[in-house]
């Protein structure tokens, strides 16, 4: 049976009015205080399942189990690495955010380096989210355009794009990280038992009992994990996926604003570290299933004849281009649950797509709120909770969604390749400089010529993305090695060394852990 787009947007519009909801209940009273930091006083497991969500994404959703055909289980190798990741966030970055009583984080590098790396940070953190997350509603109104919107209203995919943004507006305008603890709590409930409901009926539709399910997914070629033979040219090398996935963790949850916003809302750092562990333990089990759900899909499609989707694609080996028809494994999924699989299979698509990908946006919407008014303009300087403060804070909140807007249009017409790839390789080139401005505060006593630090930052992005444009698209090897995740360890090493030659012997005057 398959599902009609009528039944489908009726589920979309139920779950959304469970979410507006939710935020109506939790915004009562809310003040620009509450929105920004929730009060301090978040249950750490609350965060801890909410966090899930956030991290997951609709790009995890779609894009891991699609992953797999081309690179096998190799993503785990960076998964593992994420733990090495959130024990330095845990041991190193919590206590020290905890101890300056932050709400921005990168209020840190006004402390250690002055006014201009303060804003750097922030600068780059804004970039850094707002076209990672604008990549990621991308990849959901893609497929919201492609079974919903398009097949009932033959609408544009703009209008697509413009509903999406405006629910997610909707909700979280008001009440900020105080409503968004507790809808993301619901929508990683939604996601977790749409992820392992789907598997079972998969397999069940297979003729397959859960031990059978391991079993297949073990002895399939696609469940590979490990890689050590392709040696450092390999981009699935498990030693460079490793220290990457470590590297990502620690830029992209403890360097970044929206993740350590939720987590800042714990009362005490004891209860913020235990969320940490619990959740990247958690995080590692999540991606394992939705890498074996991705195994099972393309032998389900193989068995029944469904034809994977294919596009267009122009691909550089040493400066050659050509151009392909190769598989758009990001529809795979959604093809097989909305034409092929059992109705139910498409609902628990329609709950997981929609609580990843809103789980992850509306938060970002708020912390990219949150940096502009604190970090820009100040606002914990003045009085945060005044009508005029307010009124800005709506309209930055506004602003950032027509940002949302603009770019998912942009990357509508340039984007190619798996989503979760593009991710990746944006927070490669944006996130690095936040590394290397982190980790020379940490780990020198020197200071620097703050004035200098923004043309250091933009220096090491021009430098990272030259080297990306030559060995990851033009594909020509640089001494015989290929660039992958870890193109960001290379940015941050290049923002470092710059900040060590504009830096002098420090006097002492400044935080430094």
């Amino acid at each position: 049976m398959n599902l009609s787009p009528t039944l489908i947007l009726s589920i979309i519009i139920a779950y959304f009015a469970v979410l507006i909801g939710i935020s109506w209940y939790t915004s009562r009273n809310a003040d620009n205080s509450e929105f920004f930091m929730a009060g301090r006083k978040s249950p750490w497991w609350i965060i801890a399942i909410g966090m899930i969500g956030t991290s997951i994404s609709g790009v995890t959703f779609i894009s891991v189990p699609g992953y797999v055909n081309s690179s096998a289980m190799s993503y785990m190798q960076t998964v593992l690495g994420y733990m090495v990741g959130y024990a330095v966030i845990a041991w190193v970055l919590l206590p020290l955010y905890y101890r300056l009583h932050l709400v921005s984080i990168y209020g840190y590098l006004e402390q250690r380096f002055g006014p201009v790396a303060y804003k750097t940070g922030s600068a780059f953190f804004l970039l850094s989210r707002t076209v990672g997350s604008s990549l990621r509603l991308f990849l959901m109104a893609k497929v919201l355009h492609a079974f919903v919107f398009e097949p009932i209203f033959h609408i544009p995919f703009g209008v697509t794009v413009l509903v999406t943004i405006i629910l997610i507006y909707t909700y979280t305008f008001k009440g900020g990280i105080k409503t968004i603890i507790w809808t993301d709590t619901l929508q990683t409930l939604f996601l977790i038992s749409s992820l392992i409901l789907t598997i079972v009926l998969v397999g069940q539709h297979m003729h397959l009992g859960i031990g059978d399910l391991i079993s297949t997914v073990k002895h399939d070629a696609r469940s590979q994990i490990f890689f050590f033979e392709g040696g450092w040219s390999d981009p699935k090398n498990f030693f460079k996926q490793f220290v990457a996935g470590a590297f990502i963790a620690i830029v992209m949850s403890g360097l970044d604003q929206d993740i350590m916003q939720k987590i800042l809302t714990v009362k005490t750092l004891k209860g913020a570290q235990v969320n940490i562990f619990s959740y990247s333990s958690l995080i590692v089990l999540m991606n394992l299933l939705f890498m074996s759900l991705g195994v099972l899909l393309f032998i389900y499609a193989s068995q029944n004849g469904i034809e994977i989707p294919t596009k267009e694609v122009t691909k550089f080996a040493e400066g050659v281009a050509t151009t392909t028809s190769v598989p758009d494994t990001d529809l795979l999924f959604p093809t097989i649950a909305f034409k092929y699989a059992p109705a139910a299979v498409g609902i628990l698509f329609i709950l997981g797509i929609t609580a990843s990908s809103y789980a992850s946006s509306d938060s970002a919407l708020t912390s990219l709120t949150t940096a502009w008014c604190i970090d820009f303009l100040g606002f914990q300087k003045t009085d945060v909770n005044s009508e005029a403060n307010a009124r800005t804070r709506r309209r930055v909140h506004l602003a950032f969604s027509a940002i949302f807007f603009v770019l998912i249009m942009v990357f509508h017409f340039m984007a190619t390749g798996e989503v979760i790839k593009l991710v990746f390789d944006s927070a490669s080139i944006t996130y690095g400089p936040l590394l290397g401005l982190f980790a020379f505060g940490f780990y020198t006593k020197r200071q620097i010529n703050d004035r200098l630090s923004l043309y250091v930052c933009l220096g090491a992005i021009l430098l990272t993305s030259l080297i990306y444009l030559y060995n990851g698209y033009l594909g020509y090897p640089i001494f015989g090695y290929k660039f992958s995740f870890e193109l960001l360890v290379l940015n941050g090493l290049l923002t470092f060394l710059g900040l060590l030659a504009i830096s002098h012997k420090g006097d002492g005057n400044f935080v430094r852990r």
